[in-house]
């Protein structure tokens, strides 16, 4: 019987559908909470299997159990270098470009008043995103000067080690909705429009109601290119239908969530992961 590990930090409704299907797979799975694991450089008495799913919602806790798992050679989804990517609006960005991803045009400073002389320059709206975060927290639009004053102040109150890096982003014209794509390998499987009653933000943890979404082969080719620019795995891939441009990828996440996409399509989601996992261990 193979034997894989699922390593979380939060119990949610996927780590459960994980292990559900899992068991009807006849796959014997070690749960391994991150939060209570003693991990060292000599030996483990913690079980991963044949090889692990990484599931913890805190980024920087998430990345260093990566890194444990590879120092122990324990193939894992995903890698360590594709987290650090994914866990960095910055980085995933710049990946993005690099690789001709089409995404909205992003701005960078590295002080408050370079970040707003840039946005003066960049001219409004736009949008400010925290370097490391999810579930839209700490993501705002901008509309003018006096806002964006107002934002970045706040940030220098709270100073923590990203908070003096600014993320801007030209607002996309876009219905009130966006698509999310899960890619498991070189597959798009699934997709959804995530539509928000503000129109702004998007996110399922907010409120966003999840609905049916068709994948053409705009968006497969859009979410296996992101897919790729990172260094591919299991993702969750964000795009927007901009006016002007067609779809712009956005961000591409690392844990992703599928409890909403799930309530939408026929694929068996979970199952996909795990076989994509037992493959990974193969090679």
């Amino acid at each position: 019987m193979p034997k894989v590990s699922i390593v979380f930090d939060r119990l949610r409704i996927e780590e459960k559908m994980l292990l559900k299907q899992a068991t009807e797979m006849g796959i014997q799975v070690e749960m391994i909470d991150a939060k209570s694991s003693h991990i060292n450089t000599e030996k483990t008495t913690l079980d991963f299997g044949d090889g692990a799913l990484e599931r913890c919602i805190s980024y920087f806790r998430g990345l260093h159990y990566t890194a444990y798992l590879e120092f122990l050679n324990v193939p894992v989804i995903n890698k360590l270098a594709v987290a650090s990517i994914c866990g960095n609006k910055m980085l995933m960005t710049l990946k993005l470009r690099k690789h001709n991803v089409p995404t909205p045009s992003t701005f960078f400073a590295f002080t408050r008043e370079s970040a707003i002389d840039m946005a003066d320059t960049a001219k409004y709206p736009l949008v400010i995103k925290p370097l490391v975060g999810s579930w839209g927290r700490g993501v705002a639009k901008i509309s003018d000067r006096e806002t964006l004053e107002a934002v970045t102040e706040a940030r220098e109150i709270s100073d923590g080690p990203y908070d003096r890096i600014y993320y801007l982003q030209k607002l996309v014209k876009r219905p009130p909705r966006d698509i999310r794509v899960i890619t498991v390998g070189e597959y798009a499987i699934a997709a959804m429009y995530r539509t928000s009653s503000d129109g702004f933000k998007t996110n399922i943890a907010l409120g966003a109601d999840p609905q049916m979404c068709k994948i053409t082969k705009e968006m497969e080719d859009l979410a296996i290119k992101s897919s790729k620019a990172v260094g591919g795995g299991i993702l969750g891939v964000d795009m927007m239908e901009d006016k002007e441009r067609g779809l712009v990828a956005h961000e591409v996440n690392n844990t992703v969530e599928f409890k909403g996409i799930s309530k939408v399509t026929d694929k068996n989601i979970p199952k996909i992961m795990l076989e994509f996992l037992l493959e990974s261990t193969r090679k």
